[in-house]
């Protein structure tokens, strides 16, 4: 009798993603709830959507701890799948839709995902990627902002809608695995972070609170859904919050632009080489943006110039920095709208329900201005990396998670981020591993060494750049290179530039010192300079 009564009340406190959506459309139903193209959902109709959908799957024979993977660019139905596959227990795992063909494939079978869903124009990358062998057992044709025909004989996202669009009667309990990211390092291979129901929501509360979040926005979805940052650090708010939004799979300045006005959009994030893009455009003025009120950056650093822009073009407009990353769902530290100059260039402070410090080698506080390794503890964080132990042991050590960046400090608690320990550039707001980006160049015979590192970049932010050191009696120009990674690499992880140099510096161990290569770089030497001493141009 006591164990009955127990699940009696367990079921009656779950709380988990798949909830999020029913009790937004029990308090307002009749409510917008999203807008893609030419579909429009009340969060009546999305919910309805999301049962039905959610009883397609369990006809699949997709159950509670299936991993679905999804490849697709921002639509209704990925929303939709997002919280069907939340409301039955099963696992999401969003693939970033630029990767080729070889590492979808890793990651889908690293994951074991049993469904691969693609949108209309990825479907050939899709069966390419399951025909070198993975878990899949279905592909899914997903509908996308346009309308598009499915390929004939395709089981497709309508297909799986059941005619039944009454509440299911699952148990899904908030310590259970909600998505795997897989997320770059320095290694070459990509790590699966595993983030429960309850990680992700407790991160909903903190973009929420410091975030100034709230049910009367209406959000502009625009940067890609596969990525933890748009999923989960506004999508998810604001289904949560019952606020209305628009999604577009065209994250371009003049697109943005328009449905800014035509839409009357209250809120907005964008990595900074978006927003510059926007500054840049013919467009800008002639755009009526007075909806406009809030507006969110992340992923890279925003020019100090660039940001005095956006307060100046857009004078009733309040900025966010977010900093954060995959691990921690994403969100980590908030730069609020009150410190953007005061404090330009910060990642601001840790967020509610986060604890945050910055450390030395032995776990100690650095003093203010001194670098040490940004560390945190939070209800945020992942339960650790799929199927690999010695990682997440790794990264909690000492009880702490390790960033992996680098960051200051100062006398009033605001981080800093200087560098990073694993170096990672992020380009475009998306990360590239040093490494893999190296061993890929390191294939090409004519290569001695090669670094490859970020520099400052006015369109990318941080350009991918390598430098290069050229065999005795080799030849090799920049255009060689760059063809060489663009075969085998997704395309943000091709150089944008190519430097040639006689040696790369190290310390006395042989340690190649990336910092100064980028010191010497953004200091003195010019990339045209270096560029001109190319072998064999």
């Amino acid at each position: 009798m006591k164990s009955d009564i127990a699940s009696t009340i367990s079921k009656a406190r779950e709380h988990s993603i798949g909830d999020l959506l029913r009790r937004s459309a029990q308090r307002d139903p009749n409510k917008m709830a999203l807008i893609c193209g030419e579909v429009r959902w009340t969060f009546a109709g999305m919910e309805a959507i999301c049962n039905r959908l959610a009883r397609g799957l369990l006809g699949l024979g997709v159950g509670k701890g299936d991993r679905l993977a999804v490849l697709s660019r921002n639509s209704h139905a990925f929303a939709a799948l997002r919280f069907a596959v939340a409301r039955i227990g099963a696992i999401l795992v969003p693939i970033n839709f630029m990767l080729n063909p070889d590492e979808i494939n890793f990651i889908l079978a690293n994951s074991g995902a049993k469904l691969l869903a693609a949108g209309p124009d990825l479907v050939e990358t899709a069966r390419t990627a399951t025909a070198k062998g993975s878990t899949i057992e279905k592909l899914i044709w997903l509908p996308g902002e346009d309308p598009a025909a499915p390929p004939a004989g395709m089981t497709t996202f309508d297909d799986l809608l059941d005619t039944d669009a009454s509440a299911l009667e699952t148990s899904v309990d908030a310590r259970d695995p909600a998505q795997i990211v897989y997320t770059s390092g320095t290694e070459s291979l990509p790590k699966g972070a595993m983030l429960t129901h309850e990680a992700v929501m407790w991160q909903y509360v903190s973009c929420i609170i410091d975030g100034g979040m709230a049910a009367g926005d209406n959000v502009l979805h625009a940067l890609p859904l596969y990525h933890c940052a748009q999923l989960d650090v506004f999508l998810g708010p604001a289904i949560y919050l019952g606020a209305s939004g628009v999604i577009t799979s065209k994250p371009v300045a003049d697109n943005i632009l328009a449905l800014i006005e035509t839409h009357k959009i209250t809120a907005f994030f964008a990595p900074p080489t978006i927003w510059i893009a926007m500054l840049r455009s013919p467009s800008f003025d002639k755009t009526d943006l007075s909806s406009l009120q809030k507006g969110y950056y992340g992923a890279s650093i925003m020019p100090v110039e660039v940001l005095l822009e956006l307060q100046r073009r857009l004078p009733n407009v309040k900025f966010w920095n977010f900093y954060g990353q995959t691990e921690i769902a994403p969100l980590a530290t908030v730069l609020k709208p009150e410190d953007q100059l005061r404090k330009a260039g910060s990642a601001g402070k840790p967020t509610i329900n986060v604890e945050t410090r910055v450390v030395d080698v032995d776990m100690k506080d650095v003093a203010a201005g001194e670098v040490g390794e940004i560390v945190h503890r939070s209800p945020h964080l992942l339960s650790g990396y799929y199927n690999d132990p010695a990682k997440t042991a790794a990264a909690f050590n000492g009880g702490w998670f390790h960033s992996g960046d680098l960051a200051t400090v100062d006398a009033e608690g605001y981080v800093t981020v200087v560098d990073r320990v694993k170096d990672m550039i992020k380009t475009g707001g998306e990360n590239v591993a040093s490494r893999e980006v190296e061993e890929m160049i390191y294939r090409l015979p004519a290569v001695s060494e090669v670094a490859v590192i970020g520099l400052p970049d006015p369109r990318w932010i941080e350009a991918v750049t390598a430098i290069v050191v050229v065999k005795s009696g080799a030849a090799l120009d920049e255009a060689a290179v760059i063809k060489h990674c663009a075969g085998a690499m997704a395309h943000f992880k091709v150089p944008k530039r190519v430097v040639f140099v006689d040696t790369l510096p190290k310390n006395p161990s042989g340690k190649l010192l990336k910092r100064e290569l980028r010191k010497r770089f953004m200091d003195g030497d010019t990339l045209d300079g270096a560029v001109q001493k190319s072998f064999g141009t």
